[in-house]
């Protein structure tokens, strides 16, 4: 009996999608190859602006750019191919590609939860602790904290596409989704999910749940430090510091725990697909916005790299 789990007789996947309506389907190649551009051009943006500006050259934006570049592939790993199967009827992926996919946006996903605790804790150190802030956030801690978080989400998503791996499917290989997305792949499993959704449970909280214990921890660190400064101003220029990163903070996690943390029997196909698609694609277009609109440095850096790309 094991062998035979251990086996897949599926050798592709077929997407549902969205809709059969071609109109609609053509309709929604406009609305995300728009979103996957200003997602690549925003978040190129970022990078390149923090690289050129040495007034950037901080713990905050080496984190910010490392969280730039982790969109740009985030996005990339879903947004081509849904263009692609807006395009076309036959919505098929092998079973190969469905498991690359599912690693990879499983990876990238992770790493992201987990940065952006390694970001509330930046942001902690800056504002409860500024005349140490350069001696605790040193480049070599900062570095090792991103290392941190790559190493954390590729083990989290090799571990969880493992045990996907060795579920059995069989002749019923379509799936209700745009994407391999973990909770909609294991749905069509004919073999027992039980130890999977077990590692899923446990992944949420090591991967989900406690960075952001960690990121509720250090803001109310962050905010009671902000009441004891004394001048208005001083508290509006320490809270500014951490508003943007809040902002991407609450859409992140708020999404991704209630994907993959909630009840599932109080959830639908089409309702999985539109919190994926926030997460996938309207997330990392919002997160380049946010920063720029509500951080000054980064506004000035922009308009500088833009200045330097039209003269150049």
């Amino acid at each position: 009996m094991m062998g035979q789990y251990n086996q897949t007789n599926v050798k592709e996947f077929v997407f549902m999608g969205f809709s059969r309506d071609r109109n609609l389907n053509l309709c929604l190649f406009v609305v995300f190859l728009s979103m996957y551009l200003v997602t690549l051009t925003g978040n190129t943006l970022i990078i390149v602006a923090i690289r050129i500006d040495p007034r950037l050259s901080t713990p905050m934006y080496f984190f910010l750019s490392n969280l730039s570049f982790l969109d740009i592939c985030y996005t990339t790993s879903v947004v081509p191919q849904l263009l692609l199967h807006s395009l076309t009827s036959h919505k098929v992926i092998s079973f190969s590609r469905c498991m690359a996919q599912l690693y990879i946006s499983l990876s990238l996903g992770g790493i992201e939860f987990i940065l952006l605790a390694a970001m509330a804790y930046d942001r902690y150190v800056a504002v409860c602790y500024p005349l140490h802030y350069m001696t605790i956030m040193s480049r070599r801690v900062y570095i090792q904290m991103a290392m941190a978080s790559w190493m954390g989400g590729f083990l989290n998503a090799l571990v969880q596409t493992v045990f996907t791996m060795h579920l059995q499917f069989c002749s019923f290989n379509t799936i209700n989704h745009f994407a391999c997305e973990l909770l909609a792949v294991i749905k069509v499993a004919c073999s027992n999910t039980f130890v999977n959704e077990i590692v899923i449970i446990v992944a949420g909280v090591i991967v989900l749940l406690i960075p952001c214990g960690v990121v509720l921890l250090s803001y109310v660190y962050i905010i009671r430090a902000i009441l004891r400064i004394r001048s208005s101003e001083g508290r509006q220029r320490a809270f500014s510091t951490c508003t943007s990163h809040l902002t991407v903070v609450t859409l992140c996690y708020g999404t991704a725990i209630f994907a993959y943390m909630s009840p599932k029997a109080n959830t639908s196909p089409n309702q999985d697909k539109m919190v994926s698609i926030f997460y996938a694609v309207v997330t990392p277009m919002l997160n380049p916005i946010i920063y720029s609109l509500r951080n000054k440095e980064v506004k000035g850096a922009l308009s500088k790299a833009v200045r330097k790309s039209i003269t150049t």
